[in-house]
């Protein structure tokens, strides 16, 4: 016998509740995003894609950067359904995923899906980046279903 769990929507967590903080290296990331652009940290001396950004490259050490703009799609990669709102345990069904990015090969980025019911969710479902107002007028990138 088999039993099979009905979630219903996944949603993404309520913008006013999320608050980041920035530094050198992540801060291009937020900028970008606050004009609905997807990107990436990638060297400006070998290539290589880096998320999270580092000071470093990880393969050739250099500090050159440059942020290009993906397309704003990706593939999930890994996934959990969640039932409770971490903020104040109130019921609240929400997807946190890791997605690989397309365009930015290795980058990988860890969001929310929404835009269908969470037990559809899966592994190798295809995305668009979906735009998240937050607190303090930053802007978090998130995924609908495609």
């Amino acid at each position: 016998m088999t039993t099979t769990l009905t979630y219903g929507p996944a949603r993404a967590l309520p913008g006013e509740q999320i608050a980041i903080t920035t530094n050198p290296d992540t801060e291009p990331f937020w900028l970008a995003a606050k004009e609905h652009r997807l990107t990436a940290c990638q060297c400006a001396d070998c290539g290589h894609f880096r998320m999270p950004p580092s000071p470093y490259c990880p393969e050739c050490q250099s500090t050159a950067k440059q942020w290009p703009t993906l397309p704003g799609t990706a593939t999930v990669f890994s996934f959990a359904i969640c039932t409770k709102n971490p903020k104040n345990g109130e019921d609240y069904v929400y997807v946190p995923v890791v997605v690989d990015l397309d365009g930015a090969p290795g980058a990988r980025l860890n969001a929310n899906v929404s835009g269908c019911d969470a037990e559809d969710v899966h592994i190798g479902m295809k995305v668009a980046v979906d735009w998240t107002d937050i607190k303090d007028g930053w802007v978090l990138p998130n995924f609908r279903k495609a």
